[in-house]
């Protein structure tokens, strides 16, 4: 059902923003059925699956919120269904865009607030989700706290961005985005890109990157903070997971801190592809890595 994107206008290849920012989500009616949730087989309940979702396209990424109950994922041929949000109490799950705004890499919501990150091949845009003008049934009603939107009719995900508004657009002058992370404190940004590049937003800062950093000799394929301690890291081809310290201040005037710590090597080389993803521990300074090799390193202090 899912097309392919646009072709990229310079002939690069996959597709490239969509530079019409109208971007408010009304070009046109959402598609019901695309996604069907449905419980799993005997075998896969008896080792923890509970519902099996579903995609048209091949899923390549999944972010959870912080609150638990939402997640995102990420087919990057679905075309304007490669962004798809689902909410498990519910089982519902929803294409928050009308139309195709490029092959999408990566998603993240923010920390704290009902913002979305969505990188495509070269920018990496910022929804924030617009409250629905019908009033919520009292039983779906959330605490005067609650960051999020419930919207109790189907088959709109209760995070709503089908009215979404653009925000910010992030353009970090690279090739061809990788990967995306967001600061626990939620104002700034890591992009990773596939021409070896690394870079910083300070999204009160500019839309520019504020720090680019050069230090692995290939394709970046993964970045990642740590929820609690001031460090970062990136994943590449090369094998290499580069860890830096990086200090955020509460004093608006101060920039971000950013210190090379270590890197850390473990995997192999397998069909030209290394290091694919990473992640910190909840908690402790220790780091996790994936390899093409098939091997998931655990780095301690």
């Amino acid at each position: 059902e899912a097309g392919a994107a646009d072709a990229d206008a310079d002939g690069g290849g996959a597709a490239d923003d969509d530079d019409d920012d109208d971007d408010n989500g009304r070009g046109g009616k959402k598609k019901a059925g695309a996604v069907k949730w449905a419980k799993c087989a005997a075998a896969l309940r008896a080792a923890g699956a509970v519902w099996e979702v579903s995609h048209a396209k091949t899923a390549s990424l999944v972010v959870w919120h912080h609150k638990g109950d939402y997640l995102a994922s990420v087919a990057p041929d679905g075309a304007s269904r490669a962004v798809l949000l689902h909410q498990i109490s519910r089982r519902h799950s929803a294409s928050p865009f009308a139309k195709s705004k490029g092959r999408v890499e990566s998603v993240a919501f923010h920390p704290s607030k009902p913002l979305f990150f969505v990188a495509t091949q070269r920018h990496v845009r910022v929804y924030a989700a617009a409250p629905s003008r019908r009033r919520p049934a009292p039983s779906s009603l959330p605490p005067p706290h609650h960051p999020l939107t419930l919207v109790p009719v189907p088959p709109c995900c209760s995070y709503n961005l089908l009215k979404q508004e653009l925000t910010q657009k992030l353009n970090p002058a690279v090739k061809w985005i990788s990967s995306l992370a967001v600061h626990p404190g939620g104002d700034n940004v890591i992009v990773g890109s596939y021409d070896k590049k690394l870079c910083w937003f300070d999204t009160d800062l500019s839309t520019s990157p504020y720090r680019t950093l050069r230090s692995h000799q290939l394709a970046v394929r993964a970045v990642a903070f740590h929820p609690r301690l001031p460090l970062f890291a990136s994943a590449s081809d090369d094998t290499a997971l580069h860890v830096y310290h990086g200090r955020v201040f509460a004093d608006l005037l101060t920039n971000p801190l950013i210190v090379p710590v270590k890197v850390l090597r473990g995997h192999k080389v397998t069909d030209h592809l290394g290091i694919m993803a990473c992640a910190f521990h909840p908690t402790l300074p220790w780091v996790f890595t994936a390899g093409a090799d098939g091997v998931v390193h655990l780095y301690t202090d």
